[in-house]
């Protein structure tokens, strides 16, 4: 069995646990000792973070072979058209390679929390939220992809991965489950070497002499 938390982490936190430079990190949300962040979220955005104790978990939650989908609830400045919303499905030329497919699509704002500090805005400034679930993990990809159509993001709010959300969770709150994880059939263990003799040329050459 494998410990699975799911923290909504708040702005301006950090998905680890201790910091040489003062910023806040997981240790005031999370007193559960031997887990660990499975994945990232950056500093500054928000939503779900999934912690676990379990080395296995945390490869199928992280590794992109296993394509978990992650959605984002994105503001981004301005009105993106369906030529935007189009180009962010199709995938966003970005310096390092293009973004693999994802589902894209405008939505109305999402009843959550107010962000404290709350975003630059201007008043006749408009935004949009989108609704953005990519396969991939990429460093920043989100505020990439939105930034190359040309709608910067605003506020960033990880919604969920795979069938995790964080329905339900204030900020700063968490959840904790276990998960039972079987032993996959296609993880092999390496087979292990003949043990060699210690005069390996000794050997052969008494081999050949017979």
């Amino acid at each position: 069995m494998a410990l699975l938390i799911l923290l909504n982490k708040p702005f301006n936190v950090l998905s680890q646990f201790t910091d040489d430079n003062n910023r806040t990190t997981l240790a005031p949300f999370i007193v559960t000792k031997g887990v660990y962040a499975a994945g990232r979220l950056d500093f500054d955005s928000e939503g779900l973070l999934l912690l676990t104790d379990n080395g296995a978990l945390q490869h199928k939650i992280t590794d992109p072979k296993h394509k978990l989908p992650k959605t984002y609830w994105v503001q981004v400045e301005g009105t993106p058209d369906s030529d935007d919303i189009n180009k962010l499905r199709n995938g966003v030329a970005l310096k390092d390679g293009k973004t693999t497919p994802a589902k894209a699509k405008v939505i109305p704002e999402p009843a959550i929390w107010p962000r404290v500090p709350p975003i630059r805005e201007r008043k006749n400034d408009k935004t949009t939220w989108i609704s953005l679930t990519i396969t991939e993990g990429r460093n920043r990809q989100v505020r990439r992809m939105t930034a190359a159509v040309g709608h910067p993001t605003l506020r960033l709010i990880r919604y969920s991965i795979g069938d995790w959300t964080i329905d339900n969770l204030k900020p700063g709150e968490h959840y904790t489950t276990t998960i039972n994880i079987p032993l996959e059939k296609s993880i092999k263990m390496p087979a292990k070497r003949k043990p060699q003799p210690k005069n390996r040329h000794k050997h052969q050459a008494s081999q050949r002499n017979r």
